[in-house]
């Protein structure tokens, strides 16, 4: 049985994602799930990775074992997600999905091919959606701003919103979708910790087709491994 390497930014097993990308690989594919934060408390999460009032950086988001959130800056996560590659590659993995959206420019393997949803995604929706135009929701009104780069270098010009997978209720992303709902024919949910029943709310609230990111990356990825 081949076994994909699935890497959270988070803490594993993802519960939330995981389903969904099994619903989408073959029979004969594995999982083997790693988070950049296992076995670390929420308190040493928030003392040490957690951006303060002084930082200006690239700032994350992600579910742990326990189903509360944490927020981290990119240049403290980084490192953590460093080492458990190389502990997935030591391990024999020889593909590694990286279960996150954001932009990790220094991430690096010996041998295996790491599969990284920023440089998939946008590319993919722009060929899929051409001169339309696209609406991205993404989980902090921080990271609206720092995520502009990622899509502008395929040729799109997303309007931003913002509502947290993380996050009790529906209000969140009524809100998101009616903003949105005016200025965009396609939606993209930009964060591997949504799920199916959040892409229904947000089409059900914009009437707008709306994409998945960890569904897409699932039916990709699957046709790989």
């Amino acid at each position: 049985m081949d076994t994909l390497g699935v890497l959270t930014i988070g803490q594993a097993p993802r519960q939330d994602v995981a389903p969904i990308l099994e619903k989408h690989m073959q029979m004969d594919v594995a999982l083997l799930q790693m988070g950049a934060l296992d076995g670390l408390t929420k308190e040493y999460i928030d003392k040490n990775l957690s951006p303060n009032e002084i930082d200006d950086g690239y700032i994350l988001t992600s579910r742990l074992a326990s189903g509360e959130s944490v927020r981290m800056l990119r240049q403290k996560l980084q490192p953590l997600l460093q080492k458990r590659i190389n502990d997935m590659e030591e391990r024999g993995i020889k593909q590694i999905l990286l279960l996150c959206t954001g932009v990790f420019p220094e991430l690096s393997t010996t041998k295996a091919h790491l599969i990284e949803p920023d440089l998939v995604i946008p590319p993919a929706v722009k060929l899929m959606i051409g001169q339309k135009r696209l609406g991205v929701i993404v989980p902090l009104k921080e990271q609206m701003e720092s995520m502009d780069d990622k899509f502008n270098r395929v040729g799109l010009d997303p309007v931003f919103a913002h509502a947290s997978p993380y996050e009790d209720g529906s209000e969140p992303f009524r809100k998101a979708a009616s903003q949105l709902k005016d200025k965009v024919e396609y939606i993209l949910l930009d964060c591997m910790g949504y799920n199916e029943e959040i892409r229904d709310l947000v089409k059900k609230y914009s009437g707008i087709p709306t994409i998945l990111s960890n569904a897409l990356m699932a039916k990709i990825v699957s046709e790989f491994v």
